[in-house]
């Protein structure tokens, strides 16, 4: 039977504050949902109502056919088919790896009947998807960091729940550790097949790893989609800045021509990529990857006035008339440079304005 989670109009107030506002979403069986977003914009709020934590003010949350919580019936976690990551690891510091993969296939109430009658099996398979059969004996004092969350990855997975919810897991790990744990992750999805809804303040993360984002701020989802519609079609201004962190420019939209004026001269784009949103909003979402820098030619005239080496990658903040924009560049500039800007790989026009209809 396919299991997946409603969420009904979902809101969320703690006295005069709504921490969550009318949210609708539907998390599909097998799929890795990222919710992203700054610190206070709900997802953790949002979380702790999926783990039966907290109740919600008003709304639904409907997993497979079961109501499992609203303002007037709220299921206890421990009556949830969930499994849970937290951010400390929370592991028991006198059992060992094999005694907290065995914990949930003892307690948890959902188990499956192939579960109880084989948990010897399951713990070995379990120990083989985390790589840590041969620490089975070890107690978490005797682990490092990326170890310590393995383990608490196989307690979650162990029973097999509906639901896995992990909250920032990788946060207390060093920059290094979080990206072979990224890959830890998405295997462990990929073997299992688990639906996983990841909170994370890292939009690296959530685009490295998940089939869909959620992108949430004060209380509200601005944009659900795939990490490459985020990326590339943003449709709101906090989705450009905050995932990527676009430039984002005000001009005129005719088509899929996007003018703006530059120092008395018109500058025409064109671009087929820029969602229908945001070219209502007469904005164009530009990457900093996605403009180049050159001392000579046509171009927008500006001046480098920030540069940090990133070794393969270079990053300049430019000056354009009174704006600050950001791009990644390859070539080697100094601050003070006067520079031109063009758009990448697209049509790049510059014309007098008395010679093109911009109003």
């Amino acid at each position: 039977m396919k299991i997946n989670t409603e969420i009904q109009q979902l809101t969320k107030e703690f006295k005069s504050f709504r921490a969550l506002n009318c949210i609708d979403l539907t998390i599909n069986q097998g799929e890795f949902l990222a919710v992203l977003g700054p610190s206070g914009c709900g997802k953790t709020t949002f979380l702790r109502l999926l783990a039966g934590f907290d109740s919600p003010t008003s709304g639904k949350i409907i997993m497979g056919d079961k109501e499992i919580a609203s303002n007037k019936r709220i299921l206890p976690p421990e009556k949830r088919n969930i499994g849970m990551v937290f951010q400390s690891f929370a592991l028991w510091p006198h059992m060992n790896v094999r005694e907290h993969i065995r914990f949930p296939l003892l307690h948890h109430r959902f188990l499956s009947k192939k579960l109880k009658e084989s948990t010897d099996e399951r713990i070995n398979e379990v120990l083989k998807i985390v790589d840590l059969t041969h620490l089975q004996k070890r107690v978490p004092g005797e682990l490092s960091g990326g170890q310590r969350q393995r383990v608490a990855l196989a307690r979650a997975i162990a029973a097999e729940p509906s639901l896995l919810l992990m909250d920032e897991p990788l946060s207390n790990l060093d920059a290094e550790l979080r990206v072979e744990m990224r890959r830890e992750i998405q295997n462990l999805h990929r073997l299992t097949g688990a639906t996983i809804v990841y909170v994370t303040h890292d939009q690296g993360e959530a685009l490295a790893m998940a089939d869909r984002i959620v992108v949430m701020r004060n209380g509200e989802i601005e944009q659900a989609d795939t990490p490459a519609e985020i990326y590339c079609k943003p449709k709101t201004e906090f989705v450009a800045t905050f995932v990527g962190k676009a430039n984002v420019l005000s001009g005129k939209w005719q088509g899929n021509v996007f003018m703006m004026n530059i120092n008395g001269t018109l500058v025409t784009w064109q671009n087929s990529e820029v969602s229908d949103e945001m070219k209502k909003k007469n904005l164009f979402p530009v990457r900093p990857e996605q403009l180049e820098i050159s001392l000579t030619g046509q171009g927008i005239p500006a001046e480098i006035i920030n540069v940090q080496y990133q070794g393969k990658e270079i990053h300049y903040t430019v000056r354009v008339e009174q704006q600050h924009w950001n791009i990644h560049e390859s070539q080697l500039f100094k601050i003070g440079d006067k520079v031109k800007i063009n758009l990448k790989e697209e049509a790049n026009i510059a014309v007098s304005l008395e010679t093109y209809e911009y109003i």
